[in-house]
């Protein structure tokens, strides 16, 4: 089973992770410093550009937080499966060194990305705390916001396996790939709620399981009563996922060296 091998090799996966977030800032002079430094700068960003300069407004917003802290909240989940997605492709092919050892466990690779992900987004999510109580608006639901990401990580996971696996076999899929998730951010309720959506195409919406999370993520960021429902369904969609995902990069391993 996945969770049994993925458990009896989570020390060999959080030295890849942690050796895959060290390589990204070596040689940088502040180091490891930026994972920190990349999403306050950020988050100062879009409080000065809409806060300041825009001033602008959640749709049908009427109080509450500052429309940069609710596109904050949502835009953190967006960027922890985004960066596992995007980077999926590459995460076997980069390592042919590993995959021709026969007794490395080489389905943990697609795992790296989204283990980096997740370093990144626990400092997006401390930051989205500290302005949240900062402004006023911290509630015992932000706590909550991990466990709202789970159906996302759990998709993440399973398309990570997809990925991985085909980028052994098509290169390009590094290339497709990125732009297709770029594309999904437009497609999701990260820069505008679901509810914006209009009335006709919300059947066609609501298909995509990143909505259901995403507003979660961003109704216990903030406080709001959140969706439980859509919730419970886009976990199931996401466990399907990862199980699919799995069998398939199962499947596949057996043509990895030859292909490499």
């Amino acid at each position: 089973m996945a969770t049994g091998s993925l458990f009896s090799h989570r020390y060999l996966l959080g030295q890849l992770v942690k050796r895959d977030v060290l390589l990204r800032y070596r040689g940088a002079m502040f180091g490891i410093a930026w994972v920190f430094l990349n999403p306050l700068i950020m988050l100062a960003i879009f409080a000065f550009v809409f806060g300041q300069i825009f001033q602008a407004r959640w749709p049908q917003q009427d109080g509450g937080a500052p429309f940069w802290l609710v596109l904050y909240s949502g835009l953190i989940a967006f960027n922890i499966f985004a960066e596992a997605v995007s980077r999926a492709p590459a995460a076997v092919r980069s390592y042919p060194s590993y995959v021709k050892k026969i007794i490395f466990p080489v389905e943990i690779l697609p795992l790296v990305p989204l283990g980096a992900a997740l370093v990144h987004g626990a400092f997006n999510y401390l930051i989205l705390l500290a302005a949240l109580a900062w402004t006023g608006h911290l509630t015992a639901s932000a706590l909550l916001y991990p466990i709202a990401l789970l159906p996302l990580l759990l998709l993440a996971l399973g398309l990570a396996w997809f990925l991985a696996a085909w980028g052994v076999f098509i290169k390009d899929m590094s290339q497709i790939v990125p732009p297709f998730v770029q594309m999904l951010m437009f497609l999701s309720p990260v820069l505008y709620p679901a509810s914006a959506v209009p009335a006709v195409l919300q059947p066609i919406y609501q298909l995509n399981p990143l909505g259901a999370v995403i507003e979660t993520c961003r109704d216990v960021a903030l406080g709001h009563p959140a969706d439980w429902r859509g919730w419970s369904l886009a976990m199931l969609l996401g466990l399907a996922a990862s199980g699919l995902g799995h069998a398939f990069f199962r499947h596949s391993r057996e043509e990895f060296a030859d292909a490499l």
